[in-house]
């Protein structure tokens, strides 16, 4: 069948769901989708069919789909797909010990993997569920899983570097709630909800603005070199010109049971950098907690370089 058609009818579906989350729409798409030969766009699709209580054509039809769409893409898989790491939990919530793995395209001489995947092998069913990643190419991607949400069941935690000179990550955490996988973390939504200013001041000092909590901070510099503080400051402490710094993106998530409680929170660093990536003033942390409907700041810090 002609690819340009196939994608003029996917997007004819998509414009009229725009409009009307409707049932058979979500089946054409579907249908499409797997015309184009978009396994992983039609089990999305698939799966937001299945979501209504009365499924077009049927629930046994969709889940038929959904069955061969998976048959296929693991004939397909090709054979420089490594797993490239591996855990085992219930994260299914159903008591059984499941599968999930981070498979990822393997990059010549170099450290670097490409499409990486979540895979979640049901420990019941043995079936698998792939899921894509929006950022899905780094360095030294890993899973965590423990529960955030503290229902008892684990969760999903991804980390990749990306390998960028700000030591910057990708995170996402992922969790099955009411018998499906939902992304409850993002970092690019984190980095765009946390915002900061970063001003030089008089006196051998900076100020951090933290404008999401409406805080202020301010960094003593005074630890720095010599040299440092002659370039920026007059020998009577006066700025000889404005500088700004910047609060960079993510770039750490660490998983932290701080109430001994079995749930856990994110610990969230991001450097506070100076006139350039490696200048670090500090680091912003902020611990975020599962208020049932997303991650919230419980507390934010920032922590200061010593002197040797």
């Amino acid at each position: 069948m002609d690819p340009y058609y196939i994608k003029k009818v996917e997007n004819y579906y998509k414009d009229l769901l725009q409009g009307w989350n409707s049932r058979v729409y979500w089946y054409c798409l579907a249908d499409a989708q797997v015309k184009g030969e978009r396994p992983d766009d039609a089990l999305a699709s698939i799966n937001k069919a299945l979501s209504f209580s009365n499924p077009y054509p049927s629930k046994e039809k969709l889940l038929e789909m959904r069955k061969e769409i998976k048959a296929g893409i693991r004939q397909r898989q090709p054979s420089n797909v490594s797993v490239v790491d591996r855990k085992r939990g219930d994260v299914t919530g159903d008591g059984i010990v499941d599968n999930v793995y981070l498979t990822a395209d393997k990059t010549e001489d170099s450290p670097f993997w490409k499409n990486i995947t979540l895979v979640v092998q049901d420990g019941r069913t043995n079936e698998y569920e792939r899921i894509p990643l929006k950022e899905n190419a780094g360095y030294h991607p890993t899973i965590f899983l423990g529960d955030f949400t503290g229902d008892k069941v684990d969760d999903i935690l991804i980390i990749i570097d990306t390998g960028g000179s700000g030591g910057t990550i990708y995170a996402y955490v992922f969790s099955f709630i009411n018998g499906k996988i939902s992304l409850i973390f993002d970092f690019d939504a984190f980095n765009e909800k946390y915002k900061y200013e970063v001003n030089y001041k008089n006196h051998f000092k900076a100020e951090v603005i933290s404008f999401n909590l409406k805080k202020k901070y301010i960094l003593d510099l005074q630890l720095k070199s010599k040299e440092y503080l002659a370039e920026i400051y007059y020998p009577n402490g006066t700025l000889k010109e404005p500088i700004k710094g910047w609060v960079s993106p993510l770039s750490g998530l660490y998983p932290i049971d701080f109430a001994r409680d079995g749930t856990y929170e994110l610990d969230a660093f991001q450097n506070i950098a100076g006139r350039y990536n490696a200048d670090g003033l500090g680091w912003m942390k902020n611990v975020l907690k599962w208020n049932g409907r997303e991650f919230v700041p419980e507390r934010q810090t920032v922590s200061i370089f010593g002197a040797g």
